[in-house]
């Protein structure tokens, strides 16, 4: 915690010296503490640490006193949200110092929209994130205006984070040519989802899984799993299916790295009903059919990550319309979400 609070003093205060009653430093303190115990808003923020100053002050000084909500709403939107995010990458390098060799990562990629965020006809922030899944951790996460800028900021998002030797899961709004290319430059590995947006390649690849004699072999060949789980009352059977027969597939040269495609057909039994889904994706792995059902299932983690934004958080209900205070508040929450992750390791 000391650590923590050290690197507190190194950001940067742009206020005007003179007029400075509380430091950046109680503000974030008060903030970060405040999430963690579930306040919701600057009111509750400041409640919050009027209740508990005696054990603020074991942190920090509130020099004069406890700041109002109007203050603590204020600076925080002073902020500059990348500052931030170094300084809640900062703390979780210092947790993973010790490490050593860990399990191939899986980095998940992907947006949620804040989406009481808005004022008038004004459009909402969208926050695209990339999840680490094993750490529990956010790595980075860029700021667009609505869902279709994603393709736009992903290539940034990527520039500023460290993807090398790990593996990337994008859902289809990513499967992009140049995503997958900048991925591979920066020497890691893609599991890209295709959807209808990419009409011939997800087309063919549907085809080519269609054909069961296909299926038979792949399975023949090991690269095939099966897992079956039983939970609310329903059982979800999950079958993935991964090739690295793609010669004959035209846009192969398209795709930076492409080395194999994959199905996923999950089949929910419930009441005596059963219903089928299936799941396509291309990837610039070589067959691993451990490797990439791992990678296919996990990006499950970072909608795990916004479900509990939403829920234990109840970011969706906070009517921060400042954008960069509403994008601080959205990097302490995930910064609040590893804290209590720790405890269940």
């Amino acid at each position: 915690m000391q650590e923590l609070l050290d690197w507190l003093e190194y950001i940067e205060d742009d206020r005007q010296q003179r007029k400075i009653r509380h430091t950046l430093k109680d503000i974030l303190v008060i903030v970060l503490f405040a999430t963690l115990a579930n306040a919701d808003d600057w009111v509750e923020m400041a409640l919050f640490a009027e209740n508990y100053q005696d054990y603020l002050r074991k942190y920090i000084e509130l020099k004069n006193g406890i700041p109002s909500h109007d203050t603590i709403r204020r600076v925080m939107g002073m902020i500059s949200p990348e500052i931030l995010q170094q300084l809640y990458g900062k703390w979780q390098d210092r947790l993973n110092q010790d490490d050593g060799e860990l399990l191939k990562k899986i980095i998940c990629i992907d947006g949620k929209t804040m989406r009481s965020n808005k004022r008038g006809a004004g459009k909402a922030a969208h926050i695209v994130s990339a999840w680490s899944k094993e750490d529990g951790f956010c790595l980075g996460q860029k700021a667009v205006e609505e869902k279709s800028n994603e393709i736009v900021v992903i290539p940034e998002l990527l520039d500023k984070i460290q993807i090398k030797g790990q593996t990337v899961t994008i859902d289809a709004m990513g499967t992009q040519t140049a995503i997958a290319e900048k991925i591979k430059k920066k020497r890691a590995d893609y599991v890209l989802a295709l959807k209808r947006n990419q009409n011939s390649l997800y087309e063919d690849v549907q085809e080519y899984f269609s054909d069961e004699e296909f299926q038979k072999r792949i399975r023949a060949s090991g690269n095939y799993k099966k897992t079956q789980e039983k939970a609310h009352g329903q059982v979800e059977i999950r079958e993935y299916y991964q090739t690295e027969d793609i010669k004959w597939l035209s846009q192969k040269k398209n795709w930076k790295g492409l080395s194999s495609i994959v199905m996923e057909k999950k089949t929910i039994e419930k009441d005596g009903k059963r219903r089928i889904e299936y799941r396509y994706f291309i990837s610039s792995l070589k067959a691993d059919i451990e490797q990439i059902s791992r990678a296919v299932r996990g990006h499950w983690s970072i909608e795990s990550m916004h479900w509990h934004l939403d829920v234990t958080f109840r970011e969706d209900a906070n009517t921060t319309l400042d954008k960069m205070a509403a994008q601080n508040l959205n990097i302490i929450r995930k910064w609040s979400l590893s804290i209590l992750k720790l405890g269940d390791k």
